[in-house]
């Protein structure tokens, strides 16, 4: 993902001031440096990047800290909630509802991935129950109905448009009024971009939106703008009222940093990020779990939330149960296999996951891993239902496993391969023993029946070490708006 090495470079940062042994203004200064060099470098706007630094100072003043306070650990907090504050605009974007009539307008310039964006976010809702139709408003680009109408076909997305018709206005009013008629409650009008800022533009823009009177207007933004994304930004908040923005083009080699100052610019929330070209890779933006990903921290609900959305119903008691019990099996490896690739973009699942990130999932070879859990899983086929259930390791005896290679028609050292990964798996799953899971939506629940001792077998040694100990984890959930976590995690302390 493009913001890993941001998250990489802070995360160093935060490491080097927690191996520090006297917690002083210089040890401050240089992990601020580090963290504002690493936001610069990734295209963050100066201005931004300079009132972070004077914000955490103001809130770090180690001379009227009390003696024994936690330092790191505040500082870790400082650095969390800034960057969270970076990100957050601080109000909700508008929200479609299911059988009351929306119209949201996409804007942005040429080549950011309006068009497909368009698609990815009627598939999204779609998915959602949501009854979702697509209309072409851009007349100037030449194939830009074509496009349209090819992606919504894919995705079976109604759609209008017309090859005749030069006046996005007509087409917009004639495209909106058809699916309100057809009882469509989320119209999505796709406007005409340029290559650069131009004054037709931002007039065509206007046109449109006084016609439609559309409820919401997204403003999408390619994330390799860089530097000139604020500017850009602004100039589209004062033509069209922006109430959303999303980010395209997450997954590539761009620095991001600067559509991030979107936010600033707009003043409007980042309420999704692209990050593939394929229709299901489209993300959530939700600042909190974000900035914690970011950091590698993980996203629990997240990932929950993406259990919950691909596990049948009737298989999810059983499969909590199984977790919470720490017994793993190669059918249970099977079974979360087959859901891993139901969920999404394979990276993005993994970098929920505290720590796993990039054990799981080497930086830039998501579509190997798919191909390898792939092959896994054919490897998978070709056993008894004997092997599939045992979590005795001596029972794959050579040949069992001489047999598996021949059935799959894989080298022996693949199934090899296959068990080395599920005797990994089975130790992670292992350390989750008797951690209990929350129904959908019900994340106060986890606060809970979570205990400090589970999230800490579960995180990386050096990562715990990086958040501030038992005290920094406390502190972290509190950062996250778990207030029953917080709470019972109070008294048990942090290394000082």
């Amino acid at each position: 993902m493009v913001l890993a090495q941001l998250g990489g470079s802070i995360s160093r940062a935060l490491a080097q001031m927690s191996n520090a042994t006297v917690i002083d203004e210089k040890v401050l200064n240089d992990c601020l440096n580090e963290i504002s060099r690493a936001l610069l470098q990734a295209d963050v706007q100066f201005k931004m990047v300079r009132d972070m630094q004077t914000n955490i100072k103001r809130i770090v003043n180690l001379e009227a800290l009390a003696a024994g306070t936690n330092k790191r650990r505040i500082m870790q907090q400082a650095v969390f909630t800034e960057l969270c504050n970076m990100l957050d605009p601080g109000k909700p974007s508008f929200t479609p509802k299911k059988g009351k009539p929306s119209v949201v307008m996409f804007v942005g310039l040429q080549g950011s991935g309006k068009t497909t964006t368009c698609t990815k976010y009627a598939y999204y809702h779609q998915r959602k129950g949501f009854k979702p139709a697509l209309v072409c408003a851009d007349t100037f680009r030449a194939g830009a109905f074509d496009q349209l109408k090819q992606n919504a076909t894919k995705a079976k997305i109604p759609f209008y448009g017309s090859y005749m018709e030069s006046d996005p206005v007509k087409i917009a009013v004639e495209g909106v009024e058809r699916f309100k008629k057809e009882n469509c409650d989320l119209i999505i009008v796709d406007t005409s971009g340029r290559h650069k800022q131009e004054a037709a533009l931002f007039e065509e823009m206007r046109q449109v939106s006084e016609a439609t009177k559309p409820d919401l207007v997204i403003f999408v933004m390619d994330s390799s703008i860089g530097q000139a994304a604020f500017d850009q930004a602004q100039a589209f908040k004062q033509s069209a009222s922006v109430g959303a923005v999303i980010i395209t083009k997450m997954d590539g080699h761009a620095k991001g940093g600067g559509a991030l100052s979107a936010v600033a610019a707009t003043k409007s929330p980042v309420i999704f990020i692209g990050t593939g070209e394929h229709i299901d890779e489209f993300e959530v933006f939700d600042v909190k779990p974000f900035v914690s990903r970011l950091l590698g921290m993980g996203d629990w609900s997240g990932f929950m939330d993406k259990i919950h959305e691909v596990v049948p119903t009737d298989q999810q008691p059983e499969l909590l149960q199984k977790l919470s019990e720490g017994s793993f099996t190669l059918r249970l490896m099977y079974e979360q296999f087959q859901n891993i690739l139901k969920m999404g973009p394979i990276g993005q699942v993994f970098s929920m996951l505290p720590g796993f990130s990039a054990e799981l999932m080497p930086k830039g070879h998501e579509k190997e891993s798919q191909a390898k859990i792939k092959r896994y899983m054919t490897m998978m086929d070709s056993m008894t239902d004997a092997e599939l259930d045992s979590t005795n390791p001596k029972l794959m005896t050579e040949s069992r496993i001489i047999r598996i290679a021949r059935g799959s028609g894989r080298p022996v050292r693949d199934v090899m391969d296959m068990l080395e990964e599920y005797k990994r798996l089975a130790k992670i799953w292992g350390k989750m023993k008797g951690l209990k899971i929350p129904k959908k939506g019900e994340m106060s629940a986890l606060s809970r029946n979570m205990n400090v001792q589970h999230m800490s077998k579960v995180l990386p040694p050096q990562m715990l070490k990086q958040i501030g100990g038992m005290g920094g984890l406390q502190s972290l959930m509190k950062q996250m708006g778990s207030k029953e976590m917080s709470g019972m995690f109070g008294g048990m302390g942090g290394d000082r």
